[in-house]
């Protein structure tokens, strides 16, 4: 995921902007913007769910039209094929499951970032509002004793 986008799921000045300019033009694409930072994040798994689904059915709909005319008539040739496509389909499970993997694995290393941050501004802050103590008086020193 591109986290350098201009346009992204999260409160950016560009995202405000268009959502307000989105409700001055018509409020539905305003409140389409609001609905996109808030759960755009949830988008990825959404398109990867629908896109899983319409294979299916896509992938129904082309052997139901070229159930006949898709066997070539020879047996060897395919057996073949149709084990080569299931090792196609079981390579994009594959990489299905590395890039939900990735994706939670860069979700996880943003909120880690987003954590130190955090830690980091409650630390300076913290140290810039502890109270400071002074002592009033002359510092004494060892040698101001002696003489």
């Amino acid at each position: 995921m591109n986290t350098t986008a201009l346009i992204r799921p999260a409160w950016t000045p560009a995202t405000i902007a268009l959502m307000v300019i989105g409700f001055m033009v018509f409020w539905p694409l305003g409140l389409a913007m609001l609905a996109y930072v808030i759960w755009g994040d949830r988008l990825d798994g959404f398109k990867r769910d629908v896109n899983r689904a319409t294979d299916g059915i896509f992938a129904g709909c082309r052997k139901a039209a070229y159930g006949a005319s898709s066997r070539t008539g020879n047996v060897a040739f395919d057996e073949w094929r149709e084990k080569e496509l299931e090792r196609l389909a079981e390579e994009r499970r594959k990489l299905d499951e590395t890039l939900t993997e990735f994706d939670d694995y860069m979700r996880e290393l943003r909120r880690a970032k987003d954590q130190e941050e955090f830690d980091r501004f409650m630390a300076k802050r913290n140290k810039s509002t502890a109270p400071t103590t002074t002592r009033r008086g002359k510092p004494t020193s060892g040698l101001a004793d002696e003489a």
